[in-house]
C-alpha cells in the first residue's frame, strides 16, 4: 500500500536544509517569458472563450471554488499531511484577487511556482505539473479570469505546521523536486498522442493524484502515473500505467472516450475524486481532446502489477460475508456480482474488486457514492451507504467475501482497515 507519510526526521531535516538556505536562493520575481506578439493574440473574446474551456480541461473551479461560495473566489481549504493550505482568489478583485497581476504575474505563478509579490506558492497548487502548460495557453486562462465579476473575498492564512510554513522551507523543498520546464513534443509520436500527453501532463495535472508521493509530499520529477494514495481523502488513485489497475491499455479508444466524457462505460465506472473530476472537467471537453487524452492513455507502457497475494479469509469469515452480501448486496450486483447493465455494476470482474489496496471499496461499502450526473449517464444510480448499519467486523467480512469470489484470489480485508477508512 502505498501511503504519504509526514515523517518526523523530515522536518527535521528540512529545518536544517532550510536554515542553511535561506540566504542561498533570491524571493525577488524571476524573469519570465515575454508575452506573445500582439499579432498572434485572438480576438479578446475569442481568447476569453478559450480560456473558460482551458479552465474546465484544468478543473481550476473544483479547489478555488468553495462549497456554496462565489466561483473562483478562493477559501477552499485542502488538507495535506503537512496542515491545511487554502485556495486564493482568482477573480479580479484588485484588493483581494487578482485585478492587479499582469499576463506575466500569472505565466509566473503557473511556470515557476512564485506569486506576483515574489512569495514561492506551496505545491498544493500543482505549479510542478502547470509548469508545462505553454504561454499562449496561461494567456487565455488569465484573460478568462479577468473577465469574471471580481469578489471581495480576503485569502485565508495556511495553516501549516513550522518549519512547512516557512518560506526557507519552501526554497529547500524547490531545490529538492521541482524544476520549471516546458511540454517537449515527440517528434515519433502522432500528434494526437503529442495533444493528449500535453492535456494529461499541463492542464491535467493526473499526476498530483495518480502518482506516488516522497515523505515531503513530492512526486517523481519525470511524469509517473503508477498510482498512489490521496493525501488524506482515504481513496486511492490506481495505476494508470497498469491495465489490471486503471490502465485502459486493452479497452478500445470509443471505450475510453466514454468513460471520460460519461463517467462509466461497458468495463467500469468513476467515482469518489473522479467522479468529480470527470463532472467538472472532462465531461466539458472537446472530442478530439478526449479522444487525444485516450490515445495517450491507452499507449503508455503496461506495467504489470506486483500484487502480493494477502493472507486468505477464514472459511468463518467468508461465511459471515456471504450471508451479509445475500441481504445487503445481492439485489443490486447480482447473486454472481454480474450486476445490471446500465444500473449498477458488476462486481465480478471489476478491477477495483481485486486492487491490492482494498481502501476504494471499503470507502464505497461505509459512504456510499455516485457516479457523476453527465449527458450520456444523466441519472446516476448510486451506493448507499451502509456505515451506519453494519459494524466494522460486518464490513470487513463482506469485503472478504466479495474480493475472495471476484477479486482473484485477494486478500482478506480486517475489522482494522474498515476503522481507517471511517
Amino acid at each position: 500500500m502505498k501511503r504519504t507519510i509526514a515523517l518526523p526526521l523530515a522536518g527535521a531535516a528540512l529545518l536544517a536544509a532550510a536554515t542553511a538556505a535561506w540566504l542561498l536562493w533570491p524571493t525577488a520575481p524571476v524573469a519570465v517569458a515575454p508575452a506573445a506578439p500582439a499579432l498572434a493574440v485572438p480576438a479578446p473574446a475569442a481568447l476569453v472563450q478559450r480560456g473558460a474551456y482551458l479552465a474546465r480541461a484544468g478543473n481550476c473551479a473544483a479547489c478555488h471554488t468553495e462549497r456554496g461560495g462565489a466561483d473562483y473566489a478562493g477559501g477552499k481549504g485542502l488538507a495535506t499531511p503537512f496542515g491545511t493550505v487554502y485556495a486564493g482568489n482568482l477573480t479580479p478583485d484588485a484588493d483581494t484577487g487578482i485585478g492587479r497581476w499582469s499576463a506575466d504575474d500569472f505565466w509566473r505563478a503557473l511556470h515557476h511556482g512564485q506569486s506576483r509579490d515574489g512569495r514561492l506558492l506551496y505545491p498544493a497548487f500543482p505549479y510542478t505539473e502547470y509548469t508545462r502548460v505553454r504561454r499562449e495557453d496561461a494567456d487565455a486562462l488569465f484573460a478568462y479570469l479577468q473577465s469574471l465579476p471580481p469578489v471581495a473575498q480576503a485569502n485565508r492564512p495556511h495553516d501549516l505546521r513550522w518549519p512547512y510554513r516557512t518560506q526557507a522551507a519552501l526554497k529547500v523543498w524547490r531545490a529538492l523536486f521541482f524544476t520549471p520546464g516546458t511540454f517537449e513534443a515527440d517528434a515519433s509520436r502522432s500528434a494526437e498522442w503529442n495533444r493528449g500527453a500535453y492535456l494529461v501532463q499541463g492542464l491535467g495535472h493526473c499526476q498530483a493524484c495518480h502518482a506516488p508521493r516522497n515523505a515531503f509530499g513530492a512526486t517523481a520529477a519525470s511524469p509517473d502515473l503508477s498510482g498512489g494514495l490521496i493525501p488524506l481523502q482515504k481513496w486511492y488513485a490506481p495505476s494508470l500505467a497498469a491495465a489490471d489497475e486503471a490502465g485502459l491499455q486493452r479497452w478500445s479508444e470509443d471505450e475510453a472516450v466514454q468513460l471520460l466524457r460519461d463517467g462509466r462505460s461497458a468495463h467500469g465506472a468513476t467515482l469518489g475524486p473522479m467522479a468529480d473530476v470527470v463532472a467538472g472537467s472532462t465531461r466539458h471537453l472537446d472530442e478530439s481532446d478526449l479522444r487525444a487524452m485516450a490515445t495517450f492513455l491507452r499507449a503508455l507502457p503496461e506495467q504489470p502489477v506486483r500484487r502480493e497475494r494477502g493472507e486468505p479469509a477464514t472459511a468463518q469469515v467468508l461465511e459471515r460475508g456471504a450471508g451479509l452480501y445475500e441481504q445487503h448486496c445481492a439485489q443490486c450486483h447480482g447473486a454472481q456480482g454480474e450486476g445490471h447493465e446500465g444500473l449498477y455494476l458488476p462486481l465480478a470482474g471489476n478491477r477495483s474488486v481485486a486492487l491490492q489496496d482494498p481502501t476504494n471499496l471499503l470507502r464505497l461499502i461505509v459512504s456510499g457514492g455516485f457516479t457523476p450526473s453527465t449527458a450520456g449517464n444523466p441519472r446516476p444510480f448510486g451506493m448507499p451507504p451502509f456505515g451506519q448499519d453494519l459494524s466494522d467486523a460486518d464490513i470487513a467480512a463482506v469485503a472478504s467475501f466479495v474480493r475472495s469470489r471476484w477479486g482473484d484470489g485477494a486478500g482478506r480485508v480486517l475489522p482494522l482497515d474498515v476503522q481507517k477508512v471511517r
